[in-house]
């Protein structure tokens, strides 16, 4: 097909369809978890690449989570690398905020509470200490907690912010692909970030 055939395609759907972002597991890795709002986050498209792990880790690794910051994706492997996912996410705000290398997810939370770091206080008095888990809650309905100190792997309560730098340091999902990570991802998954 060529571009020009393409584009007058796209050019004849309504423009919400054209707009609006397609789970990018659905076709190519199996169903697609539920869609998130797409009238709030139809906006946030992303350019992924899809990544080997053999690139990344070691045969032996185990199960394998994969964050790429340029594309604002986060990859997972199972561990007999049978399965794989490909999820859009949020990336730190700055380059300053990003931290890369390697670490590994030391717990798992249902609910979590959220704490804001002394930094986020200092800059932010007037916010609470903690956000109990719920509609508010900055981390959505599930976390994996890395063994790098006040970084997550999360849900959210904005939608809007996957596919952009729009964090402290953490990593975020949209609430189903969490859902689904958590529990595909034990602790002591592997994780990277490049």
């Amino acid at each position: 097909m060529r571009r020009r055939d393409l584009l007058a395609g796209l050019a004849a759907l309504p423009l919400g369809q054209v707009l609006a972002p397609q789970p990018c597991n659905a076709q190519v890795f199996g169903p697609a978890p539920t869609p998130p709002d797409q009238a709030v986050a139809r906006f946030n498209m992303t350019g992924f690449r899809v990544q080997a792990w053999q690139d990344h880790f070691a045969r032996d690794a185990g199960p394998a989570i994969l964050v790429d910051v340029a594309s604002r994706s986060l990859h997972f492997w199972s561990a007999d690398r049978s399965l794989y996912r490909l999820y859009p996410c949020s990336v730190p705000l700055s380059e300053a905020l990003t931290r890369r290398g390697r670490t590994v997810v030391i717990d798992k939370r249902a609910a979590p509470v959220w704490r804001p770091t002394p930094s986020m206080r200092r800059s932010h008095p007037d916010w609470p200490a903690e956000v109990p888990p719920g509609p508010r809650n900055p981390l959505g309905p599930f976390a994996l907690y890395l063994d790098w100190s006040n970084y997550r792997i999360h849900g959210t309560h904005d939608p809007a912010k996957i596919g952009r730098e729009a964090s402290s340091g953490c990593f975020g999902l949209y609430n189903p692909d969490i859902t689904e990570l958590f529990g595909l991802a034990p602790v002591g998954t592997r994780v990277r970030v490049v």
